[in-house]
């Protein structure tokens, strides 16, 4: 398939695919007689892992090194490996860090929940004391 159906299968964009190749994050993708990109299911599961990735933020620096290795053998998976596991490890210490903030963001609008039940109580009770004539 072309990059456009490469895209819409993925839900990226075609300009985004581009970044990626001119980034060196793509050099398995092959290209017909005429130029184009030809992607196969390997290079979408491979392109579907960079988006996944990107979205937590890995810096591109860390996908290539990633494909150079990769490029190198199966004898670098272990440092492959340690690629994605130090940027998980990152992603668990932002994952605590967004639930304390959570917890923080949950008290504050229980906080103003009270607040705004007591100010309708106290609306209510005015309106008792001092009934329309």
């Amino acid at each position: 398939m072309y990059i456009r159906e490469a895209a819409e299968k993925l839900g990226i964009e075609t300009h985004t695919i581009r970044y990626y190749e001119q980034e060196g994050l793509l050099p398995f993708v092959g290209r017909d007689s005429g130029g184009r990109r030809i992607f196969h299911e390997a290079d979408l599961s491979w392109l579907d892992l960079i988006t996944c990735l990107r979205i937590t933020n890995i810096p591109i620096a860390e996908l290539r090194k990633i494909v150079e290795l990769t490029q190198e053998g199966e004898w670098t998976i272990p440092e492959r490996r340690a690629v994605i596991l130090k940027h998980k490890d990152k992603l668990l210490e932002e994952q605590r860090k967004l639930d304390k903030a959570f917890k923080k963001i949950a008290q504050k609008l229980e906080y103003f929940d009270d607040l705004e039940q007591k100010y309708h109580q106290k609306q209510l009770e005015q309106k008792d004391q001092y009934p329309q004539e």
